[in-house]
């Protein structure tokens, strides 16, 4: 773990980005940083210049609203899970679907690629983590994952492992090739899990938790190392994650209508970013600025793009 040399940040608000009808349920930045996805209640997907904060295109397609939306590893592709009971990926080139998985029987809440896209794995509320050949549109793997509905999946960052959580307070690791699971995290109070995902050297697992508060776990050991308090969130899945590469930061969203960033190692509240009129489910963090977006619910339905000052300055 990164030994904490955080300075205190000091995030601006740059712009505010509008266009969605109904309240935004993911925000992804694109890997290579040129662009931002949203996703909502709408149906619809929406793709951002993360520079300039202009529209680039909208996606519709999907019958019924959409939880989760992930890039492929090149930028080239997007998919979305909905409560359609589909996936789909979409072509930013083809400006189009270019498949539709299907297979759940319920909401498709969750969705994403491994690194080298040729996966997908996604969860629903039919309580199952499915993994898809992207290439042919298939379904490789049903994994019978946990006794409630599936709220979030990820890949490790070599693509080995997959990582799924639930409302039924579990965390459960799984080897990507066989479908095994290899490990189950489950915290004394057993909370919903809300939303999980790896740390970026893979040894950890953030996941928040509708208890108003977000763990660090070392799977290895089964062993919760940190948390992170001041927040709130009882209610909705609220996604967090890690700040750049170097991960010093965690930062999150919350149902006070704020935006929260947290010294990874000392866990005190670094900055509380304000100016959201709803509660804050999707954060999203610049895989290589000091950028941070996040969005807000149906009394707000902006997305906010906040720059770090040195970054705005030209220092990233």
């Amino acid at each position: 773990m990164p030994t904490s040399n955080a300075q205190q940040p000091n995030y601006q608000l740059r712009y505010i980005l509008s266009g969605h009808s109904m309240s935004i349920s993911s925000l992804k930045f694109s890997p290579d940083g040129t662009m931002l996805a949203s996703a909502a209640a709408d149906k619809r997907v929406k793709i951002w210049d993360a520079s300039s904060g202009d529209i680039i295109t909208t996606f519709e397609g999907h019958t019924e609203g959409i939880s989760d939306i992930a890039w492929s590893g090149d930028s080239d592709c997007i998919a979305s899970a909905s409560d359609d009971k589909t996936v789909r990926i979409w072509s930013l080139d083809a400006g189009t679907t270019v498949k539709i998985l299907k297979g759940h029987t319920n909401f498709v809440f969750c969705v994403n690629y491994n690194p080298r896209s040729s996966l997908l794995v996604s969860g629903g509320f039919d309580e199952t983590v499915r993994v898809w050949d992207v290439a042919r549109g298939k379904s490789l793997k049903v994994l019978p994952a946990h006794s409630d509905p599936v709220t979030a999946v990820a890949f490790s960052h070599d693509g080995t492992l997959i990582v799924s959580c639930a409302m039924d307070g579990l965390i459960r690791i799984w080897d990507a090739e066989s479908g095994q699971c290899l490990k189950t995290l489950v915290d004394d109070d057993n909370p919903i899990c809300s939303h999980v995902v790896f740390s970026p050297n893979s040894k950890f697992v953030l996941a928040s938790t509708q208890d108003s508060t977000i763990r660090l776990w070392n799977y290895h050991t089964s062993r919760c190392v940190k948390t992170y308090t001041g927040h709130t969130n009882r209610t909705y899945c609220i996604s967090a994650s890690f700040s750049r590469t170097g991960w010093p930061y965690v930062v999150g969203g919350s149902e006070d209508s704020k935006v929260y960033i947290w010294d990874l190692q000392s866990r005190q509240v670094m900055q509380v970013l304000e100016g959201h009129r709803d509660a804050v489910l999707a954060v999203a963090t610049h895989p290589t600025r000091n950028c941070i977006a996040s969005a807000s619910m149906e009394k707000d339905l902006t997305i906010r793009l906040w720059f770090d000052e040195p970054a705005a300055n030209g220092v990233s």
